[in-house]
């Protein structure tokens, strides 16, 4: 697993074409190992462990998790995602100060408006305001 990460930090700098190409190339044959392993595997735990839930949940959504391989735009995983939104999921108890809805719209907005300047300003400051995003 560590590898599919080493892979994406050296590809996340590139075009999607380029991401996929590596991909392809590299990452591909061990998503396919990981899902061969626990095909594998699978049979051979007690179905009712932990480890058999997480086994069926990945191989019943494998097209989902290998969506990154054929789709330059689309990351490993959603941790970029999460960084972004955690600010509103940690003030989410103390926004109940809103009210009424529409000052849960209010807040929502102002929110959005907020995530969207901050995240201006990272791609400012690493120097790619007028990079394709």
């Amino acid at each position: 697993m560590a590898r599919l990460w080493e892979i994406e930090e050296t590809v996340r700098s590139q075009s999607p074409q380029a991401r996929v190409a590596a991909r392809q190339e590299i990452s591909a044959a061990i998503v396919s190992d990981l899902f061969t392993l626990g095909q594998a595997t699978l049979p051979r735990v007690s179905g009712k462990s932990k480890l058999a839930e997480a086994l069926r949940y990945a191989i019943s959504r494998r097209d989902i998790f290998e969506r990154f391989l054929t789709d330059g735009r689309v990351e490993i995983d959603s941790n970029i995602v999460e960084r972004a939104i955690r600010p509103q999921a940690i003030t989410r108890k103390n926004s109940l100060f809103a009210g009424s809805d529409g000052g849960g719209k209010t807040w929502a907005t102002i929110a959005t408006l907020l995530q969207t300047a901050n995240k201006d300003e990272q791609r400012r400051s690493a120097g790619l305001a007028n990079a394709d995003a």
